[in-house]
């Protein structure tokens, strides 16, 4: 006696496999869209020539990685956040929030210091690198701190492709379960 699929059960998973299969099929795009954006940022990065402060999300991203400097009129803040120096020891990147010309706001990773090392700037004249979230990562740093650990795009996270696999096998681990149940409820 042959029994009849059931409906509903299998139209909802057919639609939960069909999401898995096409969320996948994005990560597997935003693969190879990441991987284009860190090519253009290495290029970028080999470019010798400095841009303007960017002064808009557009122009951000196509400055990224890329030589700028400005001038920090006015220190509005100092903050830290963990980093890595040059020769590896870990710290803090001292970072400023700095009123530049023509108005605007930008933020300078000054150097690395331990967590505990006292830092206070005045402000002037920097130049170095764009990095992500637009902070400007000094070639040279003030007087006090070590070099940083430079932005590298190959450090940019990457991991579409280990998130496609997984919604892959969670479509192929969904049919499998299914057939089981359809398998077990027949007999």
């Amino acid at each position: 006696m042959t029994r009849k699929l059931p409906i509903l059960p299998t139209i909802i998973v057919a639609a939960a496999i069909a999401a898995m299969l096409a969320l996948g099929v994005w990560q597997l795009r935003r693969s190879e869209w990441k991987n284009g954006l860190i090519v253009q940022y290495s290029q970028a990065q080999a470019m010798s020539s400095a841009v303007p402060w960017p002064r808009t999300e557009a122009e951000l991203e196509r400055s990224l990685f890329r030589w700028s400097q400005f001038d920090c009129q006015k220190v509005l803040s100092l903050r830290t956040t963990a980093a890595t120096a040059v020769d590896g020891s870990k710290g803090v990147a001292q970072i400023a929030r700095c009123e530049i010309d023509g108005g605007g706001e930008a933020e300078v990773s000054l150097g690395w210091s331990l967590p505990t090392q006292p830092f206070s700037w005045a402000g002037g004249e920097v130049s170095g690198v764009i990095a992500p979230h637009g902070i400007l990562h000094v070639a040279k740093p003030v007087a006090g701190l070590k070099p940083l650990a430079a932005p590298d795009p190959k450090d940019l996270p990457n991991n579409h492709l280990m998130y496609a696999g997984q919604w892959f096998f969670f479509a192929l681990t969904a049919l499998i379960i299914y057939v089981l149940a359809l398998r077990r409820r027949q007999s």
